[in-house]
């Protein structure tokens, strides 16, 4: 196989990879945890990880989207090098952001992260940043 050939597909395999995923924004909350909008306040619900996120209007779907999970990864913020390159996450959604009893990092977000699955993923010193994230 020549090597443009090989590259091409590489550059065709990224291009089919971004087209199926969305892209947002993401902020970061800390404690208290309470999924009142999705579980009714049944801490239980949460992933042992810590890995979970409260879904922003844009992906809220009328309560749909409790429980759903996704993969996130990082793209970009205002700052250089807050994102770790690299690392991608899956999240359970678990609440609803805009009523969530912690308060955000930055409003209007696609979804809010737990800390833990925030600096995951970036410098924790952002308030916002730019992601791709996918259902699974």
């Amino acid at each position: 196989m020549s090597k443009a050939l090989c590259i091409f597909q590489c550059l065709l395999l990224m291009l089919i990879h971004s087209c199926v995923a969305d892209v947002g924004t993401a902020a970061h909350y800390g404690p208290p945890f309470l999924p009142t909008a999705c579980f009714g306040g049944d801490a239980s619900q949460f992933p042992s990880s810590n890995m979970f996120g409260s879904a922003g209007e844009g992906i809220w779907d009328n309560g749909a989207a409790c429980g759903r999970e996704y993969e996130v990864r990082c793209i970009s913020a205002a700052a250089p090098k807050t994102c770790i390159p690299g690392q991608t996450i899956q999240i359970k959604i678990v609440d609803r952001a805009e009523t969530s009893v912690s308060r955000p990092s930055a409003r209007a977000a696609s979804m809010v992260l737990s800390t833990t699955a925030f600096r995951a993923i970036a410098n924790a010193s952002a308030s916002l940043i730019n992601i791709e994230f996918q259902q699974v």
